[in-house]
């Protein structure tokens, strides 16, 4: 059976956000969960585990240590295991990142539209806001507010989300001498480059990148939400700069499931990377046909779509499509104000359950 195909009969008996959230008769494409079972290598650690009775607090650096072959494996990163520290999860340890490279009320700039959680981490800073331009970071732009802002921070996305741009190794070199230029410490959001694969630069390996935190996990890539465990990634002085308390929410069992998947889940990654895109080109393929009015470009990153609503000329397109057609995908809002005519499409799903997401707009623009 093919990764994505578990039948929607089953997942309707999920209790996660995806499947609680809303009514019964909402098809969910919005949150960022994978409608797929637990890799196997991932299920029998942790049922080795509960077998033993092994589920005390996380003390060997064994996640670090998978990450750091992981990096090798995928990236040619030389990663020292000794440069990454337990986080409860990425947006924590973005979060304390942001708390011992800032003060508050200084700037922080980002580049929306963002996932929103970004927005929240910035809490008691100035955020400043540099829209990417068709999808790609506006580098003069970034220049200018690094020159007139004086941020402390530079919140990057790599691979972005919500549009999946996979920033080029050329735009992350300027990004790093610019940060090096204006003295900016740049806190990147890695969590989707398991999936982006070897078209994905990490940052800390680009020339000049320094004065920098790269935050982690095998969280998004393997979908293992539940079991919280991130890494933040940087030289050692930088992580001694951390709160010495950030490491005390990761769980044990998220500590084995993420090793499990770093060292044992690659061949199923692959899978859901192969499926991730076809299901990309289907999606494309069902809108063209169904609805010509729109248009949708796969991207490289991430397993989420982008699409712009725009020709349909609802008020709020995302907002229609959840109360008419009761298909429920992120309102375009939520990423930036300017971007309403938006939606996000979780792809990590069934073709089934896609061509019927398109369906149910179709018919909810006949209402």
């Amino acid at each position: 059976m093919a990764i994505f195909d578990v039948p929607l009969a089953r997942l309707r008996e999920r209790g996660s956000i995806k499947w609680r959230r809303f009514d019964a008769d909402v098809l969910p494409l919005f949150v960022a969960e994978m409608d797929a079972d637990l890799a196997a290598p991932i299920a029998e650690r942790l049922q080795r585990a509960i077998a033993l009775g092994d589920t005390g607090y996380p003390e060997v650096p064994e996640y670090q240590a998978a990450m750091a072959d992981f990096a090798g494996w995928m990236w040619g990163w030389d990663l020292d295991p000794a440069h990454a520290k337990l986080a409860t999860d990425v947006m924590t340890g973005m979060r304390e990142a942001v708390v011992a490279a800032s003060e508050p009320g200084d700037a922080i700039v980002l580049n929306p539209p963002i996932y929103p959680p970004f927005r929240a981490i910035s809490a008691g800073r100035r955020t400043v806001e540099v829209p990417l331009v068709d999808d790609r970071l506006d580098l003069a732009r970034l220049e200018v507010a690094f020159a007139v802002e004086r941020p402390s921070v530079y919140l990057l996305c790599s691979p972005h989300n919500p549009n999946g741009t996979i920033h080029t190794l050329e735009e992350l070199t300027a990004v790093a001498d610019l940060a090096a230029r204006y003295g900016v410490t740049v806190i990147a959001d890695e969590i989707h480059a398991p999936l982006a694969g070897a078209a994905h630069t990490p940052y800390l390996t680009v020339p000049g990148a320094a004065n920098a935190y790269l935050v982690t996990s095998a969280s998004k890539s393997w979908n293992l939400a539940a079991l919280k465990a991130g890494l933040v990634i940087g030289a050692p002085a930088d992580l001694a700069r951390l709160s010495p308390t950030m490491s005390d929410g990761a769980s044990y069992f998220g500590v084995l499931a993420h090793t499990a998947a770093l060292r044992e889940g690659r061949d199923w990654l692959a899978g859901a990377r192969e499926e991730i895109a076809a299901n990309k080109v289907f999606l494309a393929e069902e809108i063209a046909r169904k609805l010509p009015q729109l248009s949708y470009t796969p991207s490289e990153g991430t397993y989420l779509a982008w699409l712009d609503c725009t020709p349909l000329g609802l008020a709020d397109p995302g907002a229609h499509f959840h109360e008419v057609g009761r298909v429920r995908f992120n309102l375009g809002r939520e990423f930036a104000p300017e971007t309403t005519q938006f939606v996000r499409i979780n792809t990590a799903t069934s073709q089934a359950i896609l061509g019927e997401a398109v369906d149910r707009m179709v018919r909810s623009l006949g209402a």
